[in-house]
């Protein structure tokens, strides 16, 4: 955690030599307190790195799946490990795996994944990511109650917000009912950012109004419910961060939503770029100029709500694809190495 800001910043990347080298370094600078991953992340990983090789090749697993998870979670026990002293000093120190994406729709499915990668891995500062969907909040508290730190992703809406918070309250009281006097499990719901200005940039250049603003106004208004719920165990994560082209600034939307009591999960280039420069806390915009943009939006028939279906739609799409590229390739790795 920066020191006396109350703001965390965590690595979204995750690959074998890299968890050796930058990520140390990273860590070893005070620079990030975190991470994350994702299908996507690991896809990249899995299909660029030739770090996997020998673990592959030496791999009692001769299933693409089975082989996925003992990669994954080996890259993730490593992380683990050298978060453990952050997570031990009370300063984050947490490190996510995702479940299947294919699994979103099936709860007790989901339930048992998460459990599985969890007791696989054996680390306490494991938080299992979760899809916020109808089914996924449902995983969401049973696996908080069962003491499990969890990620809630893909949050494009308020009312996903919303849900996340009353499956994290319910989970963290079934928790506390059968572990009074212990620390509950964190929480953290990741609110997708940049993806809003990619979408909607153009229409609403065409229709005079400020471009790059509505990730961060729509990410400030869940910030904003996040916090009025003020549940301790529970944060904010602005993630999505990267800035994919345009005349923004590299990090920009690590910048924008430096808020009180966030963590922020952004590519190596975005940190990078982050600490090259001193930054300093913000001010969340106000509700009043929050709901003032959105209702401009309107007028100029720019449909918000249109674009958080979609957004969710397309992200719980690109992680599907993103899984099962990754099986694709260890298919063929396996190949290879019979």
């Amino acid at each position: 955690m920066y020191k006396g800001m109350n703001f965390s910043l965590w690595c979204d990347f995750i690959e074998r030599d890299f968890l050796d080298k930058g990520f140390s370094d990273l860590l070893r600078n005070g620079t990030i307190n975190g991470a994350t991953s994702n299908p996507a992340i690991f896809k990249t990983a899995f299909s660029t790195s030739k770090a996997y090789e020998k673990s592959i090749e030496q791999s009692p697993k001769r299933h693409p799946k089975e082989l996925y998870e003992l990669l994954a979670s080996q890259d993730i026990k490593i992380a683990a490990q050298k978060l453990l002293k952050n997570y031990a000093n009370g300063d984050d120190g947490f490190i996510s795996i995702e479940v299947d994406p294919n699994l979103s729709s099936n709860v007790e499915a989901t339930i048992a994944e998460g459990v599985k990668l969890y007791n696989s891995i054996k680390m306490p500062n494991v938080m299992i990511k979760i899809p916020a969907t109808k089914e996924g909040y449902e995983a969401m508290s049973a696996l908080m109650a069962q003491g499990i730190n969890v990620n809630a992703t893909l949050i494009f809406s308020p009312q996903q917000a919303i849900s996340c918070l009353k499956a994290f309250k319910e989970g963290t009281q079934a928790y506390l009912k059968h572990f009074t006097n212990t620390t509950p499990p964190q929480g953290v719901i990741s609110i997708f950012v940049s993806r809003f200005d990619r979408l909607l940039d153009e229409k609403m250049a065409a229709a005079n109004l400020p471009t790059g603003q509505i990730g961060i106004m729509n990410a400030s208004k869940i910030y904003h419910i996040i916090n009025d719920e003020n549940l301790p165990n529970v944060r904010a994560l602005f993630a999505s961060t990267g800035v994919k082209g345009g005349d923004l600034r590299a990090d920009y939307y690590v910048r924008e939503l430096m808020f009180e009591n966030t963590i922020n999960t952004a590519p190596v280039g975005t940190i990078e770029a982050f600490i090259k420069e001193n930054a300093q806390l913000k001010t969340p915009p106000s509700k009043q100029s929050i709901q003032s943009f959105f209702e401009v939006m309107a007028k100029a028939n720019i449909n918000i709500d249109n674009a958080y279906r979609d957004l969710l739609n397309d992200g719980l799409k690109a992680f599907e694809v993103a899984f099962g590229e990754i099986l694709n390739t260890l298919n063929k790795n396996l190949e290879i190495f019979s």
